[in-house]
């Protein structure tokens, strides 16, 4: 499914996701990754299950006023305990399907908003 025709400028931006992987610009990606605005890096967690404070701290170092988890294909959802580490910061956090969090993250950024994605692609 195509996201935006057009390429904005200054930013990351998902042009596309597909069986190809989510497209970033002209790159296509098929394992998790975080992005945001200015950043975009591989991130090696497997599920949302294996989520922890350890590999939350790339995302926390992005100083997001929120995060999108995008889960995969099926809807999950991330225990309590692991919600509180996010508002805990002041960060809102939403878990949805990775193409949802992909169409979310596009219209964030286009307002100007501090969003991070962490996307699974699974």
């Amino acid at each position: 499914m195509d996201l935006n025709l057009e390429i904005p400028q200054g930013h990351n931006f998902i042009r596309s996701i597909g069986e190809e992987g989510i497209r970033v610009h002209d790159q296509y990606y098929n394992k998790p990754f975080i992005l945001s605005a200015t950043h975009l890096e591989p991130w090696d967690v497997a599920s949302i299950d294996d989520i922890e404070t350890e590999n939350l701290q790339v995302i926390f170092d992005l100083q997001p006023e929120v995060v999108l988890i995008g889960c995969g294909q099926q809807q999950k959802f991330l225990a309590p305990e692991k919600q509180i580490l996010f508002l805990g910061r002041d960060i809102g956090v939403e878990i949805m399907i990775t193409e949802a969090a992909c169409y979310t993250f596009n219209v964030l950024v286009a307002e100007g908003r501090r969003v991070v994605a962490a996307l699974f692609t699974q």
